[in-house]
């Protein structure tokens, strides 16, 4: 099975994640954020990018009250300028012609995967999960784990795909391969400095690449 990180992997959702950041930054008189310094925080899920926003840990009532409005104005925004980054679409019908197990695994919220999931994957990825009660984020393996029950995929080969160093710390704490994409958040060297074993640099690559591991 190949099991895919969202944002920065199959989603290109920076603008949509830098637009609403900057909305709750300006609502509670914060400074604004570039697109650039938005992207350099991403990775360990959008409580940690508003926590960096304001210089802030997740306890205090400051970052509750930012939190808060970055997420009810991202969930009503999460579509506007999101799309599947070029090739990513027939990648995956690829896969699903040659019956290929495929799960998505994403440390943004779990409402949010999923109708990320139904917008644009519902018939090529088998399942999505997110961060709820009882998953917890990457580097934490509970999403692989899940989606790898959820889809009766223990005695299978399964690889993790993701653009992070929190993505190869992931596959590392579930025990099986991560290839790193260079076409997402974080540049290829920024994957090779945080030991990425793997580096494609485009969807189709992928089929290769498998068939190595």
């Amino acid at each position: 099975m190949i099991i895919f990180d969202l944002d920065g992997t199959l989603l290109d959702t920076i603008e949509d994640l830098h637009i609403s950041l900057n909305y709750a930054l300006k609502k509670h008189n914060f400074p604004l954020k570039t697109k650039q310094e938005t992207t350099a925080m991403l990775g360990n899920g959008i409580d940690i990018l508003v926590a960096k926003a304001i210089n802030s840990n997740t306890t205090t009532p400051i970052f509750n009250s930012v939190f808060t409005t970055f997420k009810e104005y991202y969930s009503q925004h999460l579509n506007d300028n999101t799309a599947p980054y070029s090739q990513i679409i027939e990648l995956l019908e690829h896969l699903k012609q040659q019956n290929i197990k495929t799960g998505i695994v994403s440390n943004k919220f779990d409402q949010g995967v999923k109708e990320l999931h139904k917008k644009f994957f519902t018939n090529l990825i088998d399942y999505a999960q997110g961060v709820d009660e009882n998953v917890q984020k990457k580097p934490s393996p509970d999403a692989i784990f899940a989606i790898i029950d959820k889809l009766n995929a223990k005695n299978e080969k399964n690889i993790f795909v993701g653009d992070s160093e929190v993505d190869i710390q992931t596959a590392h704490n579930a025990n099986i391969p991560c290839i790193s994409v260079s076409w997402g958040f974080k540049t290829k060297e920024f994957l090779i400095q945080h030991n990425a074993s793997h580096i494609i640099d485009t969807p189709f690559e992928l089929l290769d690449m498998i068939k190595k591991l």
